[in-house]
C-alpha cells in the first residue's frame, strides 16, 4: 500500500494525447494513481512531468523536486526525446535515468520504469531510429536490475502497436492507449485488482486496410501536420515545453476522475 506517489517523465507522463490543455491532461500517471488510490483513498499524488524534456532535463529539473517529496512509489519514464534528436548517445541516457533510480530507490521509494515500443510499427519512416530503441530498452533493463527497479516490458505485446491506441501523432498514446499503460504499471506493480488483461488484443475495427495510394497520402498528411513542425521546433532550438511547468507539482489527493 502507497502514500505518496510522484511521477518524473516528459510528454507521456505530463498525459499529452488524453484530454486538450484547456479541459487538462489526464494521463496515464493520473490513471494509475487512482487506480492505487482504490486500495488505498489516503493516497497522495504529484505529477513533476513536462512535455519535451530529454531525460538530462528530467534528472536536473525534476529529481532534487521529487526527492523532497519523500514518495514511498515513484515512476521514472524518458528518453524519447533523445531517441529522436540528430545526437543521441545510449549509454548517456541511461546515466541520466539510472542516476534517478539510484537516488530514489535509495531513498525507499520502489522504482518503476518500462521499455519503449518500436515506432517504426506506427512510423514507417522511423525505421532508422529502431536500433536506437533496442540499445536504450537494453540499457534501461541493465540500469533497473542494478537497482532493483520494477520493468513494465512493453515492447513485446503486439497490441502496442494497434493504431487506436496512439493519438494522431503517433507519438503519444491516446485516452486508450494511456489506459492501458496505467492497467499494465498496475499490474507489473502487483496492485489490487489489476491483470494481464492489458496486453490483450483489441477487438476487430471492422475497418479494411487502406490501399496503397490512401497509405501514401495518410503518410504525407502526417508529415505535415505533425513532423514538419516538429523538425522546425528543432531547427530553431525549441521545444513544445517551453515556458512550462509540472502540472501537479505538490502531493495532493487523489481526485477521482475515472469518468473522463
Amino acid at each position: 500500500m502507497y502514500l505518496r506517489y510522484v511521477a518524473l517523465g516528459d510528454s507521456q507522463t505530463e498525459g499529452v494525447g488524453d484530454g486538450d490543455d484547456i479541459r487538462g491532461l489526464r494521463g496515464w500517471a493520473d490513471r494509475l494513481a487512482e487506480l492505487a488510490a482504490r486500495s488505498n483513498p489516503e493516497l497522495r499524488y504529484a505529477n513533476l512531468a513536462v512535455r519535451g524534456r530529454l531525460a538530462g532535463q528530467v534528472r536536473a529539473e525534476q529529481l532534487a523536486p521529487a526527492l523532497a517529496l519523500e514518495p514511498d512509489l515513484a515512476t521514472v519514464v524518458a528518453g524519447v526525446n533523445d531517441l529522436l534528436r540528430p545526437r543521441f548517445d545510449a549509454d548517456e541516457v541511461a546515466g541520466h535515468l539510472e542516476a534517478m533510480f539510484a537516488a530514489l530507490a535509495a531513498q525507499g521509494a520502489r522504482v518503476a520504469t518500462l521499455t519503449f515500443p518500436d515506432l517504426t510499427r506506427l512510423i514507417p519512416a522511423a525505421r532508422p531510429v529502431a536500433p536506437r530503441i533496442t540499445a536504450l530498452n537494453a540499457r534501461i533493463r541493465e540500469a533497473a536490475g542494478r537497482h532493483g527497479v520494477t520493468v513494465l516490458e512493453t515492447a513485446h505485446h503486439p497490441v502496442v502497436g494497434d493504431p487506436r491506441l496512439w493519438s494522431r501523432d503517433r507519438l503519444h498514446a491516446a485516452p486508450l492507449g494511456h489506459a492501458r499503460i496505467a492497467a499494465a504499471f498496475a499490474d507489473t506493480l502487483g496492485l489490487p485488482g489489476s491483470d494481464g488483461s492489458w496486453a490483450h488484443p483489441l477487438p476487430p475495427s471492422g475497418t479494411r486496410p487502406a490501399g496503397g495510394l490512401r497509405t501514401v497520402g495518410a503518410e504525407l498528411a502526417w508529415a505535415a501536420t505533425f513532423l514538419g513542425p516538429w523538425l522546425g521546433r528543432r531547427l530553431r532550438g525549441r521545444s513544445s515545453g517551453d515556458g512550462r511547468t509540472a502540472k501537479r507539482p505538490l502531493l495532493t489527493p487523489v481526485a477521482d476522475t475515472t469518468s473522463a
